[in-house]
């Protein structure tokens, strides 16, 4: 064995073992997500392809653990990941098969991210749309070890290239595999080198904006074969929870530091898009005059339009999960009017509450989403500030801006891919029909102009504005419809209950172990978590800028026991 293998799997057996229980093979109880939310809609959610292309089908299933098990031996179920029967390939809920025959590529889709199910009295409780409880980075370094072992020992690899192509397959395949697999490794290890930190995000946690800059600006920018670019890969170590996604597409503002306009269904596939890159879309931009910006953002690109717009319809159909145990009407009745009160007095609808937002595309309403500084975790604004260099996109003329740098805000790169992407698929027609006017007159053809209309894209992925006085590291305020099914709490998941969240930060836990078992009382993750591996360590006030804090958002914290029980009852009725 070389003596990098051996470096991998040390480095294994030092990252936290995968160690959730997987989710119970009796029955369900799907909860009452409203009527929109059918078995139907259920089951297309769980498997619709939004062109993610991982890794192919046919390796992922070659794929061996160091322990010699197959890669798929438990459907992922030890990363949390939760099954999904319909799957004809054994994969787990969010996990995608498409392409022809032969070349089959895995994928992911929104409800590998959100997707959850708790445990309480004995009985498990789907809740769709909500933060999964799953171990992304331990599944991703893992997927990384194996493929390694694959690239870099012979007899790993024969025994692969036996399981993908047959046992006598001619040497010319085999060495075509060999020349692919080792391109595709290549663009994945230096992914996951140079992101994966080292204090790992946990379970039910992800730093998505890094992974997002970090996979466009690291894997797509840079010149053939790998357009790898590693400087502009870094530590993803800012973690935010998974925000659930009932009411996402009506809020006029998303992502949780709020940089996102949202509110429509143009804005909604520009998030979205953005997404899909994120999570291993294929993404291979290159010069062409005659496009917009010059580019040709649609060369090698697997983002499956069609795709995200049945997927963002989808999502509208989830409804908030309704609390499925007893209830004290009466407490809820006096809950109400303390959530009501002002924010000042210890209530919560100032920020949270139902108002209008502004008007997106054609009138379209939308909620309020505040966006303030309560005192929380602020390392994801630090990730927003990062800077990469601009690749193939330098010199682009940006939408009623300036030109892209050599070196410029990762954000611009982002928003420029997903504007661009978005405009060359919609015009693409049009294109091809000036660009034959153009050849039939003899003309010299132009590049095309965005119309000021079309600014609303701009939007989208402009980034945030530079923090001033008391508000320099803002997050959105959503409306808390379903919030009792979307433990832990704050963009962090540092607090594990709504109740620890009516506390002082001084007085929430420091830590307390991850997993589905649900605490009906406190509203939240329950202290005993029946043997998880996984526990959520986090700081306080005096170090706000860990990633980790439990600091800020002290509404509440000065009500009475009994209006803290009262205000817990109405908050599990929403």
């Amino acid at each position: 064995m070389r003596g990098h293998l051996k470096l991998f799997l040390l480095t294994a057996a030092l990252l936290p073992i995968a160690g959730i229980a997987p989710a119970q093979s009796g029955p369900v109880t799907y909860l009452d997500q409203g009527m929109a939310w059918t078995p139907a809609t259920r089951a297309d959610f769980y498997t619709r392809d939004q062109g993610a292309q991982m890794i192919p089908l046919a390796w992922l299933k070659a794929l061996k653990s160091p322990d010699g098990q197959p890669f798929l031996a438990d459907g992922l179920a030890r990363y949390g990941y939760l099954p999904n029967p319909a799957s004809a390939e054994g994969l787990p809920i969010g996990f995608t098969v498409a392409g022809p025959a032969g070349s089959r590529m895995t994928g992911m889709t929104c409800a590998a991210c959100h997707t959850r199910q708790i445990v309480a009295n004995g009985q498990e409780y789907r809740v769709d749309g909500g933060p999964a409880l799953s171990d992304f980075q331990t599944f991703l370094h893992d997927m990384d070890v194996a493929a390694g072992q694959v690239a870099n020992d012979n007899a790993a690899f024969t025994a692969f290239a036996a399981a993908v192509l047959g046992a006598h397959a001619p040497a010319a395949r085999v060495a075509a595999l060999k020349n692919d697999f080792g391109l595709w490794y290549a663009r994945w290890h230096a992914l996951m080198r140079g992101a994966l930190p080292a204090d790992p995000w946990g379970l039910g946690r992800l730093d998505a904006v890094s992974m997002i800059f970090n996979r466009l600006t690291g894997l797509d920018l840079g010149p053939p074969p790998t357009r790898i670019i590693a400087a502009n890969i870094l530590p993803a170590d800012a973690p935010v929870r998974y925000p659930f996604l009932w009411n996402a597409p009506i809020q006029d503002k998303t992502q949780w530091p709020g940089f996102s306009d949202n509110g429509d269904d143009l804005l909604a596939l520009s998030r979205n898009l953005g997404e899909v890159y994120g999570v291993f879309g294929t993404y291979q931009p290159k010069k062409e005059w005659w496009h917009f910006f010059g580019i040709n953002f649609l060369s090698g690109n697997s983002a499956n339009f069609g795709g995200l717009g049945k997927l963002e319809g989808l999502v509208k159909k989830i409804g908030a999960p309704k609390w499925p145990w007893p209830l004290d009407p009466a407490l809820v009745a006096r809950g109400k009017i303390i959530y009501e009160w002002p924010t000042a007095q210890g209530g919560c609808a100032d920020c949270h509450g139902q108002r209008p937002g502004k008007e997106r595309f054609l009138f379209k309403k939308t909620w309020a989403t505040p966006i303030m500084d309560v005192g929380t975790d602020s390392h994801e604004h630090d990730i927003l500030a990062h800077t990469s260099n601009s690749g193939v996109l330098a010199g682009v003329q940006i939408p009623f801006g300036s030109k892209i740098q050599p070196t410029d805000k990762t954000f611009t790169l982002l928003g420029i891919s997903v504007i661009g992407s978005i405009l060359q698929h919609y015009t693409t027609p049009l294109l091809a029909q000036s660009r034959a006017r153009h050849k039939a007159s003899g003309k010299t053809p132009t590049a095309p102009k965005l119309l000021p209309e079309q600014n609303e894209l701009s939007g989208a992925f402009r980034g945030p504005a530079a923090g001033t006085g008391p508000t320099q590291f803002p997050y959105e305020s959503r409306v808390l419809y379903g919030i009792w099914a979307a433990a832990p709490y704050l963009h962090n998941g540092s607090v594990a209950t709504l109740a620890d969240l009516l506390k002082p930060a001084a007085q929430r836990p420091a830590s307390f172990p991850m997993g589905r078992y649900y605490d009906t009382h406190a509203v939240g993750l329950a202290a005993d978590q029946h043997g998880s591996l996984y526990v959520r360590t986090t700081t306080g006030c005096e170090a706000r800028n860990s990633g980790n804090s439990r600091c800020g958002h002290e509404y509440g914290t000065n009500l009475s026991p009994a209006d803290k029980q009262a205000l817990l009852e109405y908050l599990k009725s929403m």
